[in-house]
C-alpha cells in the first residue's frame, strides 16, 4: 500500500470517476464542438483577507492572508477560483504567481469544456503549488455552471440533504482569550480547537469550562512522539473531545501505527494527505482523512478523494484554508460527500469580498445560483 499510485490506477479503483461520473453530465450540457468558445482569458490578482483575530496554530501565526483571485473568461462568461497559499507546503503568493504563469502557457488554446486537459497540464507544471490547480479547477466549474445555468453541485450529481454541520475553529491564544473566542462563536454548534503546544491542557480546560459543545482538536503536527500523543489523546477524551487531527509530524508517519493502536479517540490525517495518491498509504495509520481543495487540487480531485477514501474504509473530512466565501463555496459544492466538515475559513475573515453563501444551524446551504453561487460583495 505504500508504493506510489498512478492517476490511472486511482481512477480505475474509483470506477473511472472522471470518465463515468463527472464528465458525461457536462458533455450532455455542453454546446456542440463547433460552438466551443475560443479566446480564453486567464488572470490572477491579489485578494488580501484581514482576519478577525490573529490566527495561531502549532507552527505559526498570521493576522492577514494574501490569497489570489483567478479569473477565467470566455464567450462572455467569467468563472472564478481562489488560491490560498500555505507556508507548510512551501507556498506563497509569489510562488503561486510563478506557477500561474506556467499554467497560462501550458493551457493555451484549450476550451473550458476540456476540463481534464486543463487539470493534467496544470498539475504537470505547478509543482507544489496545488493552490493554483485548485483555483483553476474552481474557475472551470464556475464557468461551466454559469454556461449551462446550473449550480456546480448539481452538475456533480451531489445529493442534497446530506450536509453535515461545520466546526468553527478556535486558534491558539492565552486561555482567557480562547474563552472569549468561544463566547464569540455562540452561533456555531461545533468547535474545532487548535492544540500542539505545552499549553494544551490549560487551553482546552479553559474552553471546556465555558461550553458543553462538541469539540474536535487539531494538533497540526505539534506533538513530537507517540508517547506524548497518546498521553494527550487519553486526557482529551476526558474533556469530551470527539477526534484528533494529525497528532504527529508527517515525517513520523511510521509511529502512527502505534498511536492508532493505543488511541482512545479516532485519528484523522491532515498534513499526511495532500493528494488522492496519498490516501492508500494511510490505511492502518489513521481512521479518517481530511481533504482540502487547496491541497488536493480542487473540486474534481476532492470528488475523487472522497470516492477512494470511502472505498478504503476511511471516514471523510473536508477542511479549508483561510479563504473567502469563494473558496468555501467551491468546497460546499462537494461537501455532502463528506462525513465531517471544517469549512469556516470565511467566518474568520473580517471583511469577506464575496457573498451568496448561507449558514443555518452550522450547515452550509447548497446554492441554487449558477456556478459556485457567490458574487462579489
Amino acid at each position: 500500500m505504500s508504493d506510489p499510485v498512478s492517476r490511472r490506477d486511482l481512477l480505475s479503483i474509483t470506477g473511472t470517476l472522471a470518465a463515468s461520473a463527472l464528465l458525461p453530465g457536462l458533455a450532455a450540457a455542453a454546446p456542440p464542438a463547433a460552438a466551443a468558445p475560443k479566446g480564453v482569458t486567464l488572470s490572477l490578482t491579489p485578494m488580501l483577507l484581514k482576519l478577525r483575530h490573529t490566527w495561531t496554530i502549532a507552527r505559526n501565526s498570521s493576522s492577514e492572508k494574501k490569497n489570489g483571485l483567478l479569473s477565467l473568461a470566455a464567450a462572455g462568461i467569467t468563472g472564478y477560483g481562489e488560491t490560498a497559499a500555505n507556508v507548510r507546503y512551501g507556498q506563497s503568493w509569489e510562488s503561486g504567481e510563478a506557477a500561474f504563469a506556467k499554467v497560462k502557457e501550458a493551457c493555451s488554446g484549450l476550451s473550458p469544456w476540456e476540463h481534464l486537459a486543463w487539470l493534467e497540464r496544470a498539475e504537470a507544471v505547478c509543482g507544489g503549488d496545488s493552490q493554483v490547480v485548485a483555483a483553476l479547477d474552481m474557475a472551470l466549474w464556475d464557468w461551466k455552471g454559469k454556461a449551462v445555468g446550473q449550480p456546480v453541485w448539481k452538475l456533480l450529481g451531489v445529493p442534497a440533504g446530506r450536509m453535515a454541520q461545520t466546526t468553527f475553529s478556535i486558534g491558539i491564544d492565552t486561555a482567557e482569550v480562547m474563552k472569549e473566542k468561544v463566547k464569540e462563536a455562540e452561533p456555531y454548534p461545533l468547535l474545532k480547537v487548535k492544540v500542539g503546544l505545552a499549553s494544551d491542557e490549560e487551553n482546552v480546560s479553559a474552553i471546556r469550562s465555558v461550553t458543553t459543545k462538541p469539540i474536535r482538536v487539531d494538533a497540526n503536527e505539534g506533538w513530537k512522539s507517540a508517547e506524548e500523543a497518546l498521553a494527550k489523546i487519553t486526557w482529551l477524551r476526558t474533556m469530551g473531545v470527539e477526534f484528533v487531527e494529525q497528532p504527529l509530524p508527517v515525517a513520523k508517519n511510521a509511529e502512527m501505527k502505534a498511536v492508532k493502536a493505543g488511541s482512545v479517540l479516532p485519528l484523522v490525517a491532515d498534513e499526511s494527505v495532500l493528494h488522492v495518491k496519498d490516501v492508500p498509504s494511510l490505511v492502518g495509520l489513521f481512521d479518517g482523512v481530511n481533504a482540502k481543495l487547496a491541497k488536493c487540487g480542487g473540486i474534481t480531485r476532492a470528488y475523487e478523494l472522497a470516492a477512494l477514501g470511502r472505498a478504503l474504509g476511511f471516514r471523510l473530512m473536508l477542511g479549508c484554508m483561510i479563504e473567502s466565501s469563494l473558496g468555501i463555496a467551491a468546497a460546499v459544492a462537494v461537501a455532502p460527500l463528506y462525513d465531517w466538515l471544517d469549512l469556516d475559513g470565511n467566518l474568520l475573515v473580517a471583511s469577506d469580498p464575496w457573498k451568496g453563501l448561507n449558514l443555518t444551524d452550522g450547515r452550509w446551504e447548497l446554492p441554487e445560483a449558477p456556478g459556485l453561487g457567490v458574487v462579489p460583495a
